[in-house]
């Protein structure tokens, strides 16, 4: 892999930096497997709707039953 800096001076502790950081990002995208599911986003989390209390009976109770408001 060959990197080069493109605009700028970095000092060569900046440039050690920033390379640790893609050799990290490479690594940990190696050590997925492909295919594998990746973390879940918060809005598919089901304990976010489950956190909300139930709303109180009413004409329109079942519209707010999933959605929180």
């Amino acid at each position: 892999m060959t990197i080069k800096v493109v605009r700028g001076n970095p000092t060569p502790e900046e440039l050690a930096a920033a390379l640790a950081v893609v050799r990290a990002r490479a690594a940990a995208a190696a050590a997925t497997p492909p295919g594998a599911p990746g973390p879940r986003d918060a809005w598919a989390d089901p304990s976010r709707i489950a956190a909300h209390r139930m709303p109180k009976p009413g004409q329109a109770s079942w519209t707010r039953t999933y959605w929180p408001s």
